[in-house]
C-alpha cells in the first residue's frame, strides 16, 4: 500500500491470516506494461514473487479446464518465453502440487498450439492455484522478478556447513544479487569480517566463494571451517571491533535491536572499513516495516565518502522474524 501511494495509485488490499498471499486491487483498471514500470519487486521486502495479474476464475470446469484459461490469456495479448504453475505455500497449497504437475504438460501443448509461447518473450505466465478450481492468472517481466518457482530457492544444506543459518546468506547472494552482480561483487581473493560469526555458518558461505574471513566471536568456531585456512578468528566483541585494514564484506548475523545493528553497518560504510555489508535485522512483534523504513533512514543518514550505496532487502525464505540487508 505505502509503495502504491507514493507511485500515486489507490487501491487496498485483500488478505487472509495464514493465507501465504495478498492481492492488491486498483480503483482504476491499469495496463500490465505500466505497473511493470512503476513496480518494482526488488523494493517489496516482504513478497517473494509480485506478479500482476490480469484473470480471476473461480469455478473451472473439471471437464475442461483449459479453454477458460486460454481465453483469459489471450484476451491479454500477451506472449510468454515459460509458465510457472505455482501456489501457496501452506500445507493445504502444497496438496496442489500434484495437480499442478499433471496439468501442467497438457496445458504447455495447448500453449504452443495456439501460439501464445514465444522463447524471446520477456513475460513468464504465472497460473496461481487457490484450488483445483479457483485461479489467479497473470505475469511478471524479465527484469523484474524473482526467478524461481513461488519465489523460493531450492537450496540444500551443505554437509561440512557449520549450521543451518549458511543458508540465509547463499539465499540473499542468489536472490538480491544477480548473476553478473555475484561475479563481481563475490571474487576469489576478497576479505571480509564476520560479526558474531561462531560456529561460522555466513563464514563458510564466503570461504566457499574463495574470500578470507576474519571471524569475530567470543565462542567458538567450527573445527573444519578453521583447518581450511581460509579463517582468523578473534575473540573479542563484535561492537567493538575494527579491522587494521578496509575489507571488501562485512557481514553480520548477531541477535541484537535492529537500530544497534543499523547503526553499526553504517558507522563501518561511513568510516571506510569495508566496501559492502550483508546483515540480518530481527524485527519486533509489531511494527515491522515502520522499523525496517527507521533503520535505513538511520543508515541513509550516514555519509560514505566518495560513493553512494543502495540497500536491498528481502524476507527470505530461509529466514525466520527477520530480514537480510545487502548494501552495494
Amino acid at each position: 500500500m505505502d509503495k502504491a501511494n507514493h507511485a500515486g495509485f489507490s487501491g487496498f488490499i485483500k488478505a487472509k491470516p495464514d493465507s501465504a498471499y495478498i492481492s492488491f486491487n486498483f480503483h482504476a483498471e491499469n495496463n500490465i506494461e505500466n505497473l511493470n514500470t512503476v513496480f518494482n519487486y526488488a523494493d517489496l521486502i516482504f513478497a517473494r514473487q509480485c506478479v500482476f495479474t490480469f484473470g480471476f476464475i473461480k469455478g473451472l470446469p473439471t471437464d475442461d479446464r483449459i479453454s477458460p484459461i486460454l481465453t483469459e490469456i489471450k484476451n491479454s495479448q500477451l506472449h510468454f518465453s515459460d509458465v510457472y504453475l505455482e501456489m501457496p505455500d501452506t500445507n493445504e497449497g502444497k496438496q496442489l502440487n500434484s495437480f499442478c504437475k499433471k496439468f501442467s504438460a497438457p496445458f504447455i501443448k495447448a500453449l504452443e498450439k495456439n501460439n501464445l509461447i514465444t522463447p524471446q518473450s520477456p513475460w513468464r505466465l504465472h497460473l496461481f492455484f487457490l484450488s483445483s478450481s479457483a485461479i489467479y492468472i497473470g505475469a511478471t517481466h524479465t527484469n523484474n522478478r524473482s526467478e524461481f518457482q513461488m519465489g523460493i530457492p531450492r537450496l540444500r544444506m551443505p554437509r561440512s556447513a557449520p549450521s543451518r543459518s549458511t543458508l540465509k546468506l547463499d539465499e540473499a547472494f542468489k536472490t538480491m544479487l544477480n548473476n553478473q552482480e555475484q561475479k563481481k561483487y563475490l571474487k576469489n581473493g576478497m576479505t571480509a569480517v564476520d560479526l558474531g560469526a561462531c560456529p561460522g555458518g555466513w563464514s563458510w558461505q564466503l570461504v566457499n566463494r574463495g574470500i578470507q574471513v576474519t571471524a569475530i566471536d567470543n565462542g567458538n568456531m567450527n573445527p573444519e571451517l578453521m583447518d581450511t585456512g581460509m579463517v582468523t578468528h578473534i575473540k573479542v566483541d563484535g561492537f567493538k571491533f575494527t579491522p587494521e585494514k578496509s575489507v571488501d564484506w562485512l557481514v553480520c548475523d548477531m541477535v541484537e535491536r535492529p537500530l544497534h545493528i543499523s547503526q553499526l553497518m553504517a558507522r563501518w560504510l561511513s568510516e571506510g572499513h569495508c566496501q559492502h555489508a550483508a546483515f540480518n535485522l530481527k524485527l519486533p512483534m509489531k511494527q515491522r516495516y515502520q522499523v525496517v523504513q527507521e533503520c535505513f533512514e538511520l543508515i541513509n543518514s550516514y555519509e560514505v565518502k566518495n560513493r553512494s550505496f543502495k540497500i536491498r532487502a528481502k524476507q527470505l525464505y530461509h529466514d525466520r522474524e527477520e530480514i537480510t540487508c545487502i548494501i552495494l
